[in-house]
């Protein structure tokens, strides 16, 4: 007995989709991570203030990465669960130690480029299959991603 056959979703056509959700997955990993150490070793006039923030991110990103994972297995696959297939498949790397806001917030912000560039192409997929779920679940993700972009902006100008 398979989910899809209750879901009325066309398994070819998932297809797509739960491949951009595993690469989705991996990203999320890889940022959360990043995210925890920027949260660690933030330094400067703005610690109090971006020390929270991260740990906001972080904790959103985290509830992000169950959603993803908890999608795939309603859409048929298996969510991949090793951090060394999450480097792999991930186009966001792993950062070094990094302290300074300027620095930590281009980061974020390049990071988020990054899932937004792919939540866009996976709710394509998911609406040519008719997987108003997923559509739904990443314009939701959107619409928090594209207001943490513009006040991260705000920060740096």
């Amino acid at each position: 007995m398979k989910t899809l056959d209750f879901l009325q979703l066309d398994p070819k056509s998932t297809e797509k989709t739960v491949n951009g959700l595993q690469e989705l997955l991996a990203n999320l990993q890889v940022y959360y991570t990043n995210l925890r150490g920027f949260h660690w070793n933030v330094k400067g006039i703005e610690f109090y203030g971006l020390h929270a923030k991260l740990e906001e991110f972080y904790d959103d990103t985290a509830e992000k990465v169950d959603e993803v994972a908890e999608r795939i297995l309603m859409l048929g696959g298996v969510p991949a669960h090793n951090f060394s297939e999450y480097l792999k498949t991930s186009t966001i790397k792993e950062t070094a130690v990094v302290s300074t806001t300027k620095e930590i917030v281009q980061n974020v912000l390049d990071s988020l480029k990054v899932l937004i560039g792919l939540e866009r192409g996976i709710l394509e997929a998911a609406s040519d299959s008719n997987d108003e779920v997923t559509v739904s679940l990443l314009g939701d993700f959107l619409a928090g991603q594209e207001k943490n972009v513009w006040m991260l902006t705000a920060l740096l100008s």
